[in-house]
């Protein structure tokens, strides 16, 4: 089962993964302690930019992957607004208070998922989860038989899928997947469970006596296939946040989009 998608390699793909992620991290890290509105929404921006210009997706793609956390941005913004504290109150009804303190903290609330989904977007599309592995057991010394391990979970899922597909039309054939119900539905969760977890512990069972064999357990130094290192995108892809930031917080001192400066409520 192919997983994968045809895409265009841009300097994103070129980065040192651990270098990515830890910068990553650190900005959704930077994201939680953001309280200006308008310093928020330039953030979100420059998440933004990357993952629509610079992952080499389709944008047809680019806009698919959006719309479930747009509907996020929704949920959460909604959920705020309609429900949360505030002073200056613009509709009342019932449970439902809108105020301009919640207004402003729902919209917040929906850039900060946002940005989080743009980041998480943009690492999942430009990473090769091998490269990944072979860099963070190079650069961040993890250990080989966790690296090794994770690597062959993922090599698993599109056998899973396969399996999930081979049992599915085995049933169909059979006339088992034809019955409705209660009952019916039990009945299809085991026949599909049993069968997916005896495979899965007896694959597991065979993987980690192929490893322990191969001397994965011992902390001996190893040789890697793949040697990943550091280039020049690594200090374009901090440059560029940090040029962001910096003017992402000036624009927001000086050219507000919105009249608050901080929406936390007190």
């Amino acid at each position: 089962m192919q997983l994968e998608f045809s895409y265009e390699e841009t300097w994103l793909h070129k980065i040192n993964p651990s270098v990515k992620l830890l910068v990553m991290v650190f900005l959704l890290l930077i994201a939680l302690f953001i309280h200006n509105i308008n310093f928020m929404v330039n953030v979100t921006i420059a998440a933004f930019i990357l993952y629509c210009c610079f992952t080499g997706h389709p944008l047809k793609r680019v806009l698919l992957f959006s719309l479930p956390f747009l509907m996020v941005f929704v949920s959460t913004a909604s959920s705020m607004i309609l429900f949360g504290k505030g002073d200056t109150t613009w509709f009342k009804w019932g449970l439902i208070n809108i105020s301009q303190e919640s207004f402003y903290r729902g919209i917040h609330i929906g850039f900060r998922a946002l940005t989080f989904a743009a980041l998480g977007l943009t690492f999942a599309l430009t990473t090769r989860p091998v490269y990944l592995f072979y860099s963070l057991m190079q650069q961040l010394k993890l250990k080989p038989k966790y690296a090794y391990s994770f690597m062959a979970g993922v090599r698993l899922i599109p056998i899973m899928f396969e399996e999930f597909q081979t049992i599915r039309n085995a049933l169909k054939v059979r006339g088992g997947d034809s019955s409705n119900g209660i009952s019916a539905i039990f009945t299809k969760i085991k026949a599909y469970t049993i069968p997916l977890l005896s495979q899965s512990i007896r694959r597991a069972h065979r993987i980690a006596v192929a490893m322990e064999a191969k001397g994965f357990s011992d902390a001996t130094k190893r040789t890697y296939y793949y040697h990943i290192g550091y280039s020049k995108y690594d200090f374009i892809f901090i440059l560029y946040f940090v040029i962001l930031l910096i003017l992402g917080y000036y624009t927001s001192i000086h050219i507000p989009y919105l009249p608050v400066t901080d929406i936390r409520y007190t």
